[in-house]
């Protein structure tokens, strides 16, 4: 399996632990999902990087859930279903890349590929203005 350098933007496939999950004593996910990479840094003392990470779901955010909705032609061209999906931007898993959470999708491989750069800066926008808010929740693994 190739294991890809997280790159800004890249939709990879990993077992995301949600905050509930994690607050009802979860320390694993129930199952992978694709996740937005959102922020990956080298750590100069010993070279670790740690990688930021936004969920993809197909449930519309609740009214107290926010998320960026991800065109058709973005799903299609990362080969993800036709099903309305949504990044959710007020919640990220933080972990070392590139951690036993990456694990293979359908067709055998870690990432989906890159969003568009445009969509990529809204959700970063949204991810940034929920930190700003103190929105935004993190598990950090």
């Amino acid at each position: 399996m190739v294991i890809p350098d997280p790159e800004i933007g890249l939709v990879i496939h990993f077992n995301y632990l949600w905050k509930r999950e994690l607050e009802r004593g979860r320390d694993n996910a129930r199952y992978a999902r694709p996740c937005a990479v959102i922020l990956a840094r080298r750590r100069d003392s010993d070279g670790t990087i740690r990688v930021v990470v936004a969920p993809v779901t197909q449930a519309p955010p609740a009214a107290d859930t926010v998320g960026v909705e991800i065109p058709l032609a973005v799903k299609t061209h990362l080969g993800l279903d036709a099903e309305r999906s949504w990044i959710i931007t007020d919640e990220v898993d933080e972990f070392v890349w590139p951690g036993f959470d990456l694990q293979p999708n359908a067709a055998g491989k870690v990432a989906y590929g890159p969003l568009p750069n445009r969509l990529f800066q809204r959700v970063r926008r949204s991810v940034l203005d929920c930190l700003d808010a103190q929105r935004l929740a993190r598990v950090i693994r």
